[in-house]
């Protein structure tokens, strides 16, 4: 079956949820300094002001299931770029410390909530040959985010805009939000999502343009997917769901535990501490953030051949080593000329691994029937997990530079075997046999 270009369009669509998502969680890295001056933070405020976009993507992800099955996938995403606009105008007006807040909280429940709908949604509509790679390209617009907010705090930062730089490296990612919006008015809503609705005559319509060949064939694997055992209303927290409830927590869990989010929201105190200036730490962070946006892609062009298993072993082991390697570097007080490589062989690896594959697996493993409830819980176990991380990093690194990246490192080395032992593969499969072959477990 050959792609066409309505999944293609729709894909590119509710990944842009995906770069709003990563522009808005790493473009606090160029600003801590200046808010830290601005509203004579100590590091615990800090980490409050950081984590508070966090607490907004907590709630975000959890809520989101009730919109997403209620109006579906694709409306629900509007209502997130609403909230993305909200959050970047509100912040760049922002009138005191507690409005940051308040703003960047609105904006992490866009954040949170696109998590959960943009993979989702590219799940339920991609053929099973080709879903890898495209839930996979929400994950690569993450990291394109990531690589536009330090691209973006690197250019405005050279432009003398003085004690409102950090207004507007804020401010600036309204117009993508803007953008998001306007073409969600473009795309078809999920078929699976029209089907459980009982809405078959427009599931149909949808399947046709998506350039199905046996239509009544996917109409009936959904319909069956959709209302065996329960239908909808069934509980995600039963016996025959535990194998996938475990997939979906331990993965969020395991992800933010590699201590990613915490090493990109402080990359530039991080480079600091080492002796690196402002300019070049912000050059320092483009580099890191190309390095993510190109082992994803690399990731993404294999994870339909390679698998996610393999992946994600593959990436344990690799960025176990690099963060031991850091932690050794601020151990000794020496070396710090390799901190900016390590850094890079860490990103190089998450991007490769669990980078690509957190998105797509969570998004596989629930069948149509508890997907949005159960891609809401494996992203609210990430997002709690980023929050607590983001709030305690500062805390910790203030204390000791070391013992954050050997405790992240340890859990590398946990998850290898947790992976290794308990995670099945996948790849090339329908959402509806995942659903038998996980159940069966």
């Amino acid at each position: 079956m050959t792609i066409s270009g309505i999944i293609v369009r729709s894909t590119v669509v509710a990944a842009l949820g995906g770069l709003l998502f990563g522009f808005d969680t790493a473009v606090i890295a160029g600003i801590t300094d200046a808010l830290t001056r601005t509203y004579s933070l100590d590091p615990g405020g800090l980490g409050l002001t950081v984590a508070s976009a966090l607490a907004g993507t907590i709630v975000g992800a959890m809520l989101a299931s009730f919109p997403g099955d209620r109006i579906g996938r694709r409306d629900s995403l509007r209502m997130m770029a609403i909230l993305y606009i909200v959050s970047a105008i509100g912040c760049a007006f922002a009138w005191n410390w507690g409005s940051v807040v308040a703003f960047r909280f609105i904006g992490g429940l866009g954040i949170g909530g696109s998590s959960v709908l943009g993979p989702m949604y590219i799940a339920e509509i991609a053929p099973a040959k080709w879903r890898g790679r495209l839930v996979g390209f929400f994950q690569f617009n993450v990291v394109a985010g990531i690589l536009l907010a330090y691209f973006s705090n690197y250019i405005l930062g050279t432009l003398g805009l003085g004690a409102a730089e950090w207004r507007w490296k804020l401010g600036v990612s309204a117009v993508p939000a803007a953008l998001f919006l306007l073409m969600l008015f473009f795309i078809p809503r999920s078929p699976r999502w029209l089907v459980s609705k009982g809405r078959i005559a427009e599931a149909r319509a949808v399947l046709k343009l998506t350039g199905e060949t046996d239509i009544e064939s996917e109409i009936s694997q959904m319909r069956a997917s959709s209302t065996e055992r329960g239908g909808s209303a069934e509980p995600l927290f039963i016996r025959k769901y535990r194998l996938p409830v475990f997939l979906a927590i331990s993965i969020g869990m395991f992800n933010q535990l590699s201590g990613i989010n915490a090493i990109l929201y402080y990359l530039n105190d991080i480079f600091a501490k080492a002796g690196f200036t402002k300019v070049s730490s912000d050059l320092q962070s483009v580099a890191i953030g190309a390095t993510n946006l190109l082992f994803t892609l690399l990731a993404m062009s294999i994870i339909d051949r390679v698998g996610r298993r393999r992946l994600l072993l593959t990436g344990s082991v690799g960025t176990a080593l690099c963060l031991a390697g850091v932690a050794a570097v601020f151990a000794s007080g020496t070396h710090e000329n390799l901190l900016v490589w390590l850094l890079i062989g860490f990103i190089a690896f998450f991007g490769f691994s669990q980078g690509a594959v957190i998105w797509v697996y969570i998004s596989e493993v629930f069948p149509n029937q508890v997907r949005a409830r159960g891609q809401s819980l494996g992203s609210f176990t990430h997002w709690v997990m980023n929050a607590l991380i983001a709030w305690a990093f500062p805390i910790i690194a203030a204390r000791s530079r070391v013992i954050p990246f050997v405790f992240f490192s340890a859990m590398m080395v946990l998850q290898f075997f947790v992976v290794f032992t308990l995670y099945p593969e996948t790849k090339g499969v329908s959402l509806e046999d995942i659903q038998k072959k996980l159940e069966a477990a």
